[in-house]
């Protein structure tokens, strides 16, 4: 695989988490307000976990795609 193709996978990989994030965090919530709204705001434990993922996935794509970008620019 070459490295554009590779970038490409990271950033796609990326993205599409992010996405599911919100979706799912969004379905959550709308769960809780539907459900439970009295209750204590449970999706906070899935917000936050998930969250801290999340997290560190942006910050290992971020540093592949610089340590990349500094082999191909030497």
């Amino acid at each position: 695989m070459t490295m554009q193709k590779n970038d490409a996978a990271l950033r796609w990989g990326l993205w599409s988490h992010i996405i599911w994030y919100v979706l799912a965090n969004v379905g959550q919530i709308f769960t809780w307000v539907y459900a439970t709204p009295e209750k204590f705001f449970w999706p906070l434990w899935s917000i936050v976990g998930w969250g801290i993922g999340l997290g560190f996935h942006i910050w290992a794509v971020r540093r592949t795609l610089r340590a990349h970008a500094a082999l191909s620019a030497s």
